[in-house]
């Protein structure tokens, strides 16, 4: 990153911490589980490591937050955030984050889900791919809830670029924070990079952990040429 990319303002993308299905490889999309005592003492401790004056997330620096509205995901944003009221007044709940619906395969692990798809004939040739084969029942790369899952995101998208373009230099604060899911953080980050979600971007967020996304001041202005 060049000097001038580094003043650009800055997204950081916070997964909640561990569940009990978390920890076994359990997919969960709508399933409302809280964390586990592990899982609680990773985001407090990413919190305390993390968040507060001088350090990565400075409250200071924060223009908005989002949070999926999912009791993992809001106890994250509680944690991670403790006490910085700040933030709180800051805070908007919103869907476009939520994570995926995975349908049928909701709480099953992956081998469980590749024996089913045998079991009804499907994957002869190759091995279900959530990217490329989505999910029975839910959001999947072959149907139209697919689609709304990448309009979901663009939408946010866009208001996180329209609140942060007049700042690239760092004329104001501008830094925003999102709290969500694992897929659905993976599938976000694909679209800020303008991916398409089946695009095979090697990227995986621990649970309680925080990636950041960034502007390059290229795509800024080929975008204003646009």
């Amino acid at each position: 990153m060049s000097d001038l990319d580094a003043t650009t303002p800055r997204v950081f993308l916070v997964r909640h911490g561990e569940t009990e299905w978390t920890k076994n490889g359990r997919y969960t999309g709508i399933t409302d589980l809280e964390l586990s005592h592990a899982g609680v003492n990773q985001v407090t401790a990413t919190g305390t490591q993390l968040v507060g004056a001088g350090k990565l997330i400075d409250s200071a620096n924060i223009a908005r937050t989002w949070v999926s509205p999912r009791k993992r995901a809001q106890q994250t944003c509680q944690l991670v955030f403790s006490g910085d009221d700040d933030i709180a007044n800051r805070l908007i709940v919103t869907e476009d984050i939520a994570e995926w619906d995975y349908g049928n395969y909701e709480g099953l692990v992956v081998g469980e889900i590749r024996a089913r798809r045998k079991e009804k004939g499907l994957d002869g040739e190759r091995e279900w791919n959530i990217w490329r084969d989505g999910c029975e029942g839910g959001d999947g790369m072959i149907n139209r809830s697919a689609d709304q899952v990448t309009e979901r995101l663009d939408r946010l998208i866009a208001q996180i670029r329209k609140m942060q373009a007049p700042y690239m230099n760092g004329e104001k604060p501008a830094d925003v924070v999102v709290v969500a899911h694992g897929l659905i953080l993976r599938c976000f980050a694909k679209r800020w990079l303008n991916y398409s979600l089946d695009n095979p971007l090697p990227m995986m967020l621990a649970p309680g952990a925080i990636g950041i996304l960034r502007w390059v001041i290229a795509f800024l202005l080929q975008s204003r040429i646009d």
